[in-house]
């Protein structure tokens, strides 16, 4: 991995080109320096690809075999989930008009080929540094994320009449697979209103309810109360998950296909102010709240 580079590792870009070589080269290129990779050739393809993986940065070749790059920007650009994902154009044209319809219609960049691959690293490398500054929120759940986080976990660290209850939801690709992006969303927005509701009922005021990944939760909450309402969120989210579903797939414990019925699980955990690694950031976070596991 090259260094010097930040945390490309954590971030995951779309190569949307359907000439083999090109497309080769940038995923050969952007793995070398520590990105995740994924390529569609196809319009449609990088659509579905995107709204499923929520991709950091997406570089998108103007000319596809089905529908062209300026339809694919509208399309991610008219989607809650991809709204707000940088997108830069590649392509041989040079005209003016190529370069202003394409920022006209969202893309933070545009390059031309052949292109200098050191000029599309650092490009791609500054847009996702503005990226980590812009994007603080989940682009589904509107939750606060990162930095956001980070500074809360600060809080509660310092303070022993806090602590920190951790979410995690299980099964939800496969979920997700069965019943669609748009069900799967839902699902996420549901589950954040029952975490908000409940926290709502020990903190005067509104509580912090943040987003460590897609299916990672936490929120602050006093010490005292942790358990109260741990006991409470296992409850409802237990009732609520029978209405996640169509009613006879969860009668029968089967899709309506034969198939056997995707499970949502779920596993609710807590960490004291003294408990809170002072170092290690999001990830050692992760690890303190989720080694055990509390399975519904």
């Amino acid at each position: 991995m090259t260094s010097g580079m930040g945390d490309e590792a954590s971030r995951h870009i779309l190569v949307v080109e359907d000439d083999p070589n090109t497309a080769e080269m940038l995923t050969a290129y952007f793995t070398s320096l520590g990105y995740k990779v994924s390529h569609a050739a196809w319009g449609q393809d990088a659509l579905e690809m995107a709204l499923e993986a929520l991709p950091d940065l997406v570089v998108l070749d103007i000319h596809l075999p089905d529908i062209d790059g300026y339809e694919v920007c509208m399309r991610l650009r008219s989607q809650r989930r991809t709204e707000r994902t940088p997108i830069v154009f590649l392509t041989e044209r040079r005209d003016r008009m190529d370069r202003l319809t394409g920022l006209e219609l969202g893309a933070v960049d545009y390059i031309t080929k052949p292109f200098d691959v050191q000029e599309l690293r650092y490009r791609v490398r500054n847009i996702l540094l503005r990226s980590n500054v812009d994007t603080l929120l989940h682009p589904v759940t509107g939750l606060p994320t990162s930095v956001l986080i980070e500074e809360q976990m600060d809080r509660v660290a310092h303070d022993d009449g806090l602590s920190l209850i951790g979410l995690r939801l299980r099964d939800m690709t496969s979920f997700s697979d069965a019943y669609g992006f748009v069900t799967h969303d839902d699902v996420l927005r549901a589950v954040v209103l029952i975490l908000k509701n409940t926290a709502a009922e020990v903190v005067s005021r509104d509580p912090f309810v943040g987003q460590l990944d897609n299916y990672e939760f936490l929120i602050v909450i006093p010490a005292a109360q942790r358990y109260i309402v741990m006991g409470r969120l296992h409850q409802r989210l237990s009732e609520a998950i029978s209405f996640f579903y169509p009613h006879r797939d969860w009668e029968s414990g089967k899709r309506s296909d034969g198939s056997p019925l995707p499970r949502i699980k779920f596993e609710i955990n807590s960490l004291s102010a003294d408990e809170i690694a002072h170092e290690g950031g999001l990830a050692s976070l992760q690890k303190d709240l989720f080694t055990k596991r509390a399975d519904a």
